[in-house]
């Protein structure tokens, strides 16, 4: 995540380089806040309702088993979200929220709607996230390992 590779282009002002070097990597954990505090106002109503209610939405809707999706989802839409924010178990929480976001853009296709690309966009930039790892700024680095 630095400019320091040998094809990094030069920049045409000089004295950005600096600045560019300094900003890079906090690019990253920008780009990583974003996503991981986009999700939370997904799953903060289906925390209210509780994890009984959103198991049985989801076994409604035909979804088996209800109890793994419906937990997972929760997961990704409450916690994973805060952890891939603050850069903790970052690889798979987005990796996690990556699959998620790409089975809802797959559905919103099967079901004709034309609303996919905004899911289908989060996926690829949660994905981007899960190779990348927690980046310089997050809590991965500072404890030294990451999944």
């Amino acid at each position: 995540m630095t400019m320091q590779s040998a094809a990094a282009p030069r920049p045409l002002i000089s004295p950005l380089r600096s600045l560019y070097e300094r900003t890079v990597p906090l690019s990253y954990a920008m780009v990583r806040v974003a996503a991981g505090l986009m999700i939370l106002p997904h799953g903060w109503p289906k925390l209210l309702r509780g994890p009984e209610a959103v198991i049985a939405g989801f076994a409604q809707q035909g979804f088996h088993p209800a109890w793994l999706v419906g937990g997972l989802i929760l997961f990704n839409e409450t916690l994973g979200g805060i952890f891939l924010a603050a850069g903790f178990l970052t690889r798979l929480c987005a990796a996690s929220i990556a699959i998620e976001m790409a089975v809802i853009a797959w559905g919103f296709e099967a079901q004709g709607y034309k609303q996919m690309e905004h899911v289908l966009m989060w996926s690829f930039i949660t994905f981007a996230l899960a190779l990348g790892g927690g980046g310089p700024y997050s809590i991965d680095r500072k404890l030294g390992w990451e999944i």
